[in-house]
């Protein structure tokens, strides 16, 4: 049998080979941790090479995604659909390796990662999925959601402000099966971190309530223990800060930011193989080495002995099983479609005119029965957002049953929190800020998009409506910015029927996120017919129209459709043929068959006008060369909201305007 060095060796070995190949890497990392994952993955690691989906699996994590060599290595040797020709094609088009960690294409893979810091988010989000789902479904003598979350981070991920909001949230909140690995090698990219980061680490760690160990990174013997004491401490989760040599075997370049991110040159990597005592040519692995790291007989059976439980608690515990099934496969409720339509057709009759936000809660109160996986929170602002349901409980330390929680004032964290939640299963979770602070988070927004998972981010205050606390909060750019992300559904309701159908279709937006932007001031109920009411599922569609061809289309979202109607039923319009459509979300609009969207907004009809509180970029599109936009491309000011629409142009007036420009009357 193969000793423990040799089979970290392995890893060293084949991220130094694949790294040199694609002339572009980082060797640096997946050498120093080798140690730490040979242990961890042998000897802790509850996973399945042969089904990587399994439910109960033990989640791992590399927060410091540019050391991706190390989990492609562990994948491959392990048992995983990951072969020698994939980590040949390390960085390649199109390869199962490519030069980040990315969720969705490497078996084994559980989060994109490479933006430092947001992995040991995700791994936060993670545990506290796993948490919430045990409450719920765990019985006596059944303990069918019972696994760890352990990730590995680095120096950078120390130093990224959001491993601070995580790591926080992760210590008040008790997480116990969270157990994070720093590698703690004192090395970036720019040399040693002692010009710039000379925190004291344990101790920052032990402040936020963390059990802190302190190992010898390349001892394995330490490393177990360690591991084994942290699976112990069930009440906090664990930092293990392992001391370790950058590159650790490369004879010339350990230790120095020279292995950080560049291959090491073929010189180097003979003599490390020297080093390491490493005689296997390129990509060649001894058949010892393979037997000694194979998992696929432990993994079959440790997933055999939780399937035989399972089957025993379905048979106990029937509902509770089907139920569990059910979250996990991501199916909706058989009275899902019946029950919503019903509860929309309410919202239609009782035509009231309320904020979208008030709307939004109002939704949440009729969907959240029907939806136990519907898992929210805010940062701190729940009283505002009005994410706070009557059925919602907040997590706590004490209290592991829940459907909420309270981030506080991160919302960065709470986003990148909210993906880990996504990729655990079991949960459809929504986070909640002003739309103005969608800037702190902005990066965690692109990795759901990226990543192609159902994260929802409600946003109120969507705009100068916001009125008093003035430019710092008002939002501009934010929308047409949101909307630029690939994959992103950005939704603005202009009513509360339009709004439950925001939430709706977000629920059930299954490959990708949603952005729910909501206004803080009341918005009058639009009358409608049952299939405009079914067409706003399409992102665009007629909500005011005329006789034959229209001369004008006015397009508008959220509390601009308001103004819209109104500049329509002036007198000073009224033998004009306008059609007015509500656009409540553009990337939805933009999917619907040609024949759709012409039938909307017709080609042969250019006179056009969007009205919306918010940057005009992004709109042109619709409008072209020919058409106007009525929108703000400068920042707002501090007043009450109907000053400031008046002020910056929302006006019946000015629409009137704008509609007799383009038609050439007076």
């Amino acid at each position: 049998m193969s000793s423990r060095k040799t089979l970290a060796n392995a890893i060293r070995a084949l991220s130094m080979d694949a790294v040199q190949r694609a002339n572009s890497g980082h060797p640096g990392a997946p050498m120093g941790m080798a140690d730490i994952a040979e242990v961890l993955f042998n000897d802790f690691m509850r996973h399945n090479p042969a089904n990587p989906e399994w439910s109960n699996r033990d989640r791992f994590v590399m927060s410091n995604g540019h050391g991706s060599m190390l989990p492609y290595s562990v994948l491959h040797l392990s048992g995983y659909d990951v072969t020698i020709e994939d980590l040949k094609n390390f960085r390649q088009l199109h390869s199962k390796t490519p030069g980040h960690p990315e969720h969705g294409y490497t078996p084994g893979i559980e989060t994109t990662t490479g933006p430092l810091g947001q992995g040991i988010a995700n791994a936060v989000g993670m545990a506290i999925a796993e948490r919430a789902l045990a409450a719920t479904f765990n019985r006596d003598d059944y303990n069918i959601v019972d696994h760890f979350t352990y990730v590995f981070m680095g120096d950078g991920c120390m130093m990224e402000g959001i491993s601070h909001e995580a790591c926080s949230l992760a210590g008040t909140l008790g997480l116990g099966k969270l157990i994070a690995f720093w590698d703690d090698n004192g090395i970036s990219i720019d040399g040693k971190v002692e010009g710039w980061f000379l925190d004291d680490t344990g101790k920052r760690f032990e402040a936020y309530g963390w059990h802190v160990i302190e190992v010898d990174g390349h001892d394995p013997d330490e490393i177990k223990i360690a591991i084994e004491a942290a699976r112990a401490i069930t009440a906090k989760p664990s930092l293990i800060c392992c001391k370790t040599i950058i590159g650790f075997g490369a004879p010339n370049k350990a230790g120095g930011h020279a292995c950080h991110g560049a291959p090491l040159g073929e010189e180097e990597v003979a003599l490390t193989r020297v080093e390491l005592n490493w005689e296997a040519e390129a990509f060649e692995v001894p058949e010892e080495v393979y037997k000694g790291w194979d998992n696929r007989r432990a993994g079959e059976a440790k997933e055999g002995a939780w399937d035989k439980m399972f089957a025993a608690y379905k048979e106990e515990h029937p509902e509770l099983a089907a139920e569990f099934e059910r979250r996990l496969n991501r199916e909706l409720p058989e009275n899902w479609q019946e029950a919503t339509q019903a509860f929309i057709a309410e919202l239609d009759e009782a035509a009231e005119t309320r904020a979208t936000r008030q709307s939004s809660l109002a939704s949440l109160e009729a969907y959240s029965p029907l939806l136990p996986e519907l898992f929210g929170g805010s940062a701190d602002l729940g009283c505002s957002n009005l994410t706070e349901w009557s059925g919602f409980k907040p997590m706590s330390a004490e209290s592991p049953d829940a459907n909420y929680v309270s981030y506080g004032v991160r919302e960065f964290g709470m986003s990148a929190m909210l993906n880990g939640i996504v990729l655990h299963g079991g949960f459809i979770p929504f986070g909640a800020t002003f739309l103005v602070f969608s800037d702190y988070a902005r990066n965690a927004l692109r990795m759901a998009a990226l990543m192609k998972i159902q994260s929802i981010f409600v946003y109120t205050h969507d705009s100068i409506g916001l009125g008093e606390d003035g430019p710092t909060h008002q939002a501009v750019e934010h929308m047409p910015s949101l909307r630029l992300l690939p994959g992103m559904q950005l939704w603005r309701p202009c009513d509360g029927v339009e709004t439950a159908v925001s939430w709706k279709a977000a629920i059930e937006h299954r490959d990708g996120p949603s952005c729910l932007v909501f206004s803080r001031q009341g918005l009058k109920h639009q009358p409608r017919e049952p299939e405009q009411i079914e067409a706003i599922a399409r992102g665009g569609y007629i909500l005011r129209d005329c006789e034959g061809t229209p001369d004008v289309i006015i397009i508008a979202t959220g509390s601009e459709v308001e103004l819209a109607m109104a500049a329509c039923e002036s007198e000073a319009l009224e033998n004009e043929n306008i059609r007015v459509v509500s656009m409540p979300c553009t990337a939805v609009f933009d999917r619907q068959p040609a024949d759709y969207r012409d039938s909307v907004l017709p080609p042969t009809v250019s006179a056009r006008i969007v009205v919306e509180a918010a940057a005009t970029a992004g709109w042109y599109k619709y409008v072209g060369m020919d058409g106007t936009i009525i929108g703000i491309d400068t920042f707002g000011e501090s007043a009450p909201a109907k000053e400031l629409f008046a002020y910056f142009g929302f006006t019946v007036d000015k629409v009137v305007d704008a509609i007799n420009d383009l038609l050439g009357t007076d």
